[in-house]
């Protein structure tokens, strides 16, 4: 048995490379091989949101504070509240993050495949992340 104690991981801030806005990452556990789930706590403050990305073994997100956004590619905006569980299916192209006026944090947990647990696309536009 392993614990790992909240905290005992530095938080980091989202990149920009991956991230509109102030994103804070707070890593809660990568398991040990042969097991592939990695997860995070992720807080958006307003307005703050992911690239387009897909995961290729999908994600599940469980939203634990705020309000929320979140879109499949060609699908409407949804709005995220605390206790939604999110599934995004293997290879699904999509975006999270923050109302407009709202922060939101959630767990995000997704698998690696040979290493890879995420692929980064272009950024959510503005007209995009406004097309409500």
């Amino acid at each position: 048995m392993e614990i790992t104690r909240c905290g005992s991981r530095p938080s980091g801030k989202g990149p920009a490379e991956y991230f509109t806005g102030a994103v804070r990452i707070d890593p809660l556990f990568e398991a040990p091989e042969p097991a592939r789930a990695r997860g995070a706590s992720v807080t958006f403050e307003p307005g703050a949101r992911t690239a387009w990305h897909t995961h290729p073994l999908g994600q599940i997100l469980i939203v634990t504070a705020g309000c929320g956004l979140a879109q499949r590619w060609g699908g409407p905006i949804e709005e995220l509240r605390p206790g939604d569980v999110v599934w995004f299916a293997p290879g699904e192209k999509h975006w999270h993050g923050a109302t407009a006026t709202t922060a939101m944090t959630h767990i995000a947990i997704q698998e690696a495949l040979d290493g890879q647990a995420v692929h980064w696309m272009e950024h959510v536009s503005d007209e995009q992340y406004q097309a409500r």
